[in-house]
């Protein structure tokens, strides 16, 4: 999978209509501040293509990105920031869950963790969310680059057993510095456009 180019298409708040077409989307969940806008800028091989923010809960709304023209990278609203309200939180959510049961597209979800941190509540209940509406998640553990390289087995141990997944669910760690495992993340796209 070559990315040649990628642009901002749509924005949706939480009042307005998700966008309708035919071409693949994947999309892209995570808790605020896990690294989601730079995994995105790394795939697209741009940088600030989505906005990368020290404050987290940033993305307050659903992002399409097109790449190539012929697919969609769809940024979800980032979850579990503490300086938002109650009810703000529960729009994200209300906003995620429509998206996720709304789209016909839709090809994979890819769920970001902080490979640093044990999943916590919020991590737990968006994974379980994404397989109650019929997806396998694919988890992709996030700031490689900030931890000992003897200690990523561990890490991705205590995430596959916190978020309670199988052995066919795919971990992927990936570092926004050297953006190891970007290559792995997009040929997992590549099966949905052979002919």
């Amino acid at each position: 999978m070559i990315i040649k180019n990628a642009e901002l298409e749509t924005v949706c708040g939480v009042t307005s209509t998700l966008p309708e077409h035919d071409a693949p989307e994947f999309a892209f969940a995570g808790k605020s501040n896990v690294g989601k806008s730079t995994l995105i800028n790394g795939l697209m091989n741009r940088k600030n293509l989505a906005r990368t923010s020290s404050q987290p809960g940033k993305t307050q709304t659903i992002n399409f990105y097109r790449i190539n023209q012929e697919f969609y990278f769809v940024d979800l609203p980032g979850y579990g920031y503490a300086k938002v309200s109650e009810t703000e939180k529960a729009k994200w959510g209300k906003m995620i869950e429509r998206y996720l049961r709304s789209s016909k597209v839709l090809k994979l979800v890819f769920l970001l963790i902080d490979i640093r941190h044990e999943p916590g509540a919020n991590d737990k209940l968006m994974y379980d969310w994404v397989v109650e509406t019929g997806f396998t998640p694919v988890i992709i553990a996030t700031k490689l680059d900030k931890i000992k390289r003897s200690q990523k087995d561990k890490q991705l141990k205590l995430i596959r057993t916190a978020l309670g997944c199988d052995s066919s669910v795919k971990i992927i760690p990936y570092s926004g510095l050297t953006k190891q495992g970007r290559e792995e993340i997009l040929a997992l796209m590549d099966p949905f456009f052979e002919e």
